[in-house]
């Protein structure tokens, strides 16, 4: 697998507004008003800030999409290189990767949200689907070795599978918002139990 490398033409460190602040305000804006449908303008009105101030750390509205789905992307990476993810049964494995899924999603719900709705109109939209992919295909493995391994139902579509519970774990993002006292860890074992108490083989 590679790992996306983001090029970085501001300067970090401008006192007043840090980077992360930025990125998390241009996020809000490209979920609400769409990446193309966003200006340099309305992000600088928005922040309350010049676009001179913007530029001081990106080079422009393109860098901010590409830093944003990296960090999506990055995130649910580092998943599939957890030791739960790498090492014991194949269904277990996949157990973890949609659990740890869930929980990426909701820790980095509006990046992930992001990235889930880019189409791949520029060159960082597709490099980013590009990523996606290879996190499908990562998917994808598992739940081929673990049929393979003789825990999966038979008669189950390997394919199709992977984009079922994945399907599942990403429309989190039309619905699910953060409320005080909340378990992430409840939502996570509704989205296993759900998935996986139909995909089991029993024996």
């Amino acid at each position: 697998m590679t790992t996306a490398r983001v090029r970085r033409t501001g300067t970090p460190g401008r006192p007043g507004y840090d980077l992360d602040s930025l990125l998390a305000v241009a996020v809000k804006v490209f979920n609400e008003k769409g990446y193309d449908g966003t200006s340099m303008e309305a992000l600088a009105k928005k922040l309350g800030i010049t676009k001179s101030s913007i530029y001081h750390h990106v080079s422009g509205k393109s860098e901010l999409l590409e830093l944003a789905l990296a960090r999506a992307l990055n995130a649910l990476f580092a998943v599939t290189t957890e030791s739960a993810a790498t090492q014991g049964r194949y269904i277990e494995r996949l157990e973890y990767v949609v659990r740890r899924s869930v929980e990426v999603l909701v820790a980095e719900l509006p990046y992930v949200t992001l990235l889930l709705r880019v189409r791949g109109n520029t060159q960082v939209e597709r490099r980013a689907l590009a990523r996606r992919r290879e996190f499908d295909a990562f998917v994808s493995d598992l739940v081929i070795a673990a049929a393979d391994e003789g825990d999966l139902k038979t008669g189950i579509d390997p394919a199709l599978t992977s984009r079922l519970v994945f399907g599942m774990v990403n429309s989190l993002i039309e619905w699910y918002r953060p409320r005080s006292g909340e378990s992430v860890s409840n939502l996570a074992d509704a989205v296993v139990a759900l998935a996986f108490d139909g995909l089991r083989r029993t024996p």
